[in-house]
């Protein structure tokens, strides 16, 4: 354990001009005196690490920070990032190490390396576990957003083919997929104009290129902040009804699986014969009849009647086009 603290002690020292005992043992969560004890120990095998006392004073290593300590170069931490990035949510570990490297990377590294991660959001929703299909080109336009330069693409849009040349702003992952938010190249100036950013599936482009030109955020954009906005606009696209249902005790947690954040749980009413009552939403009746009717062994839509009518006109719907087989 202290041959790791020594370690992450000498990444923090090659990584910042001058640093406190007091500094070095909030980083590495110990007493000031156990992280005095480490500078030493670092001191006595041999690291040309050494301590200036007065005002600015504290630990330096001769020379100062250097890169060579680590061996790493700028996109070597890079794509070392991107790819702790892109698993951050399903391990703790790998948040932690992430960390550990941001605040141990040379400053020169440390802020492309700080887009990337303020760029990434990852979230587990809209009821299906994501695939890791689309990593290649997540971790490309990751590192165009690291290297504040544009992309140029082709995109499979609901209307056919488009290409686009586009500052990329926020990749995410939500549910199953991958997501891009880029704003569009309107002229040739460097900033982005966010407020015609638009939303891309990542496995609906069919080519990517880097571009050696420029592009970045204003400096008041908040990535998070765009994030919400988006699946909040998506969630209101998706939820427009609402039905409330009985399911069996059985199916409750395959239903909340299915239906992610479209789905909640309401009572679990005697009334519903001991069944769970839960609310469950889509964008239009006929959308939700649909995802339903697979579910009917499983659960029974109490209201609203339009759910109900829209089941029942696509059980017609099915009769008839197979009542002849």
């Amino acid at each position: 354990m202290r041959a790791d603290r020594l370690i992450q002690a000498l990444l923090l020292l090659q990584g910042r001009q001058v640093i406190t005992a007091a500094e070095l043992a909030r980083e590495l969560e110990v007493s000031v005196p156990t992280a005095r004890r480490d500078l030493e120990a670092l001191s006595m095998a041999g690291v040309p690490v050494y301590s200036t006392r007065g005002r600015g004073g504290g630990w330096r290593l001769v020379g100062g920070a250097r890169t060579d300590l680590t061996g790493l170069t700028e996109t070597e931490l890079t794509s070392l990032l991107i790819g702790l990035a892109q698993n951050a949510s399903r391990e703790p570990e790998r948040v932690a190490a992430m960390r550990k490297l941001m605040r141990a990377a040379p400053a020169p590294f440390r802020e492309s390396a700080q887009r990337v991660a303020d760029a990434t959001v990852l979230e587990g929703s809209w009821g299906e576990v994501r695939h890791d299909t689309e990593t290649a080109a997540v971790a490309q336009l990751q590192r165009a957003v690291a290297s504040r330069q544009r992309v140029r693409m082709q995109y499979a849009g609901s209307r056919g083919a488009v290409s686009a040349e586009v500052v990329p702003l926020v990749l995410g992952s939500r549910g199953s997929h991958w997501y891009l938010l880029a704003a569009p190249v309107v002229d040739e100036g460097p900033i982005a104009y966010v407020s015609r950013m638009r939303t891309y599936r990542v496995d609906r482009i069919e080519q990517l290129d880097s571009d050696s030109r420029s592009g970045v955020a204003p400096d008041d954009f908040d990535a998070q902040s765009a994030w919400a906005r988006m699946t909040a606009r998506v969630e209101g696209l998706r939820g427009a009804v609402h039905a409330t249902v009985a399911v069996e005790p059985w199916a409750v947690r395959a239903v909340l699986d299915r239906f992610g954040e479209q789905a909640k749980m309401l009572e679990v009413s005697p009334q519903a014969g001991g069944r769970a009552v839960m609310e469950v939403s889509a964008q239009h009746a006929e959308a939700l009849a649909e995802q339903l009717a697979g579910w009917t062994s499983a659960l029974e839509v109490i209201e609203p009647q339009e759910v109900r009518a829209a089941l029942s006109a696509l059980g017609q719907r099915i009769m008839s086009q197979y009542a002849n087989e």
